[in-house]
């Protein structure tokens, strides 16, 4: 069966770094309604980093994780990459010694980034903020075990998540300070995440599964 290995973070992160960069200005502009407008710039430093030491990235899937989580906290400090980091490190400590986890089992490392998270956080599901869009994701790639069918259900399910958090006020961060005036405003993080979706959807999904 397909799976997911260091080959595939190789794959991922050099998508992510070819299109950070397009991602940046309406990232920017969208952070700076609510936050510090610095998003998209972070995001796209964030994946120069990862793809100058993916070459480098080691054969254990979790020990490559927690590297991948490393270099993001070595480039920005921002709530966003301080999330991405520690969901990255949760996965790392599932996938610790292995070489290859089955897609199927994507929801389980879901299900760890999104504990780990909200507990990095302080936060809870129901705060617009990425951690619910990352929920939205674990429970659509239920029972799916393919890159091309869950990156689709990832992309329609954080649409749908910005879609239902949009009407409702922000809970966490700086945003919080703006009320009633951020309704209808999308969560920077979310609308981040989704973009990442998007690259690797839009790239064709033909992840490579063969081991280093």
């Amino acid at each position: 069966m397909a799976a997911l290995t260091v080959d595939s973070l190789r794959w991922a992160i050099e998508r992510l770094n070819q299109g950070a960069a397009r991602m940046a200005d309406e990232l920017n502009a969208l952070d700076g309604t609510v936050g510090d407008g610095d998003l998209g710039v972070n995001l796209s430093r964030s994946f120069q980093r990862l793809a100058s030491g993916a070459s480098q990235l080691p054969a254990d899937l979790g020990q490559a994780l927690f590297e991948c989580a490393m270099a993001f906290t070595k480039v920005t400090a921002s709530t966003f990459g301080t999330l991405f980091a520690t969901g990255l490190m949760a996965a790392g400590k599932h996938c610790r010694g292995k070489q290859e986890v089955e897609w199927s089992e994507l929801p389980a490392l879901l299900s760890a980034a999104v504990e780990a998270m909200l507990s990095r956080g302080r936060c809870a599901l129901g705060d617009k903020t990425v951690v619910d869009a990352v929920e939205a994701v674990r429970q659509a790639c239920q029972g799916l075990a393919a890159p091309e069918p869950i990156l689709a259900a990832a992309r329609t399910a954080i649409r749908q998540a910005m879609a239902d958090f949009r009407s409702r006020p922000f809970r966490q961060g700086r945003a919080r300070i703006f009320g009633e005036k951020a309704l209808g405003k999308d969560d920077p993080g979310m609308a981040a995440l989704l973009k990442i979706v998007e690259c690797l959807a839009d790239s064709g999904g033909n992840v490579p599964n063969n081991k280093s």
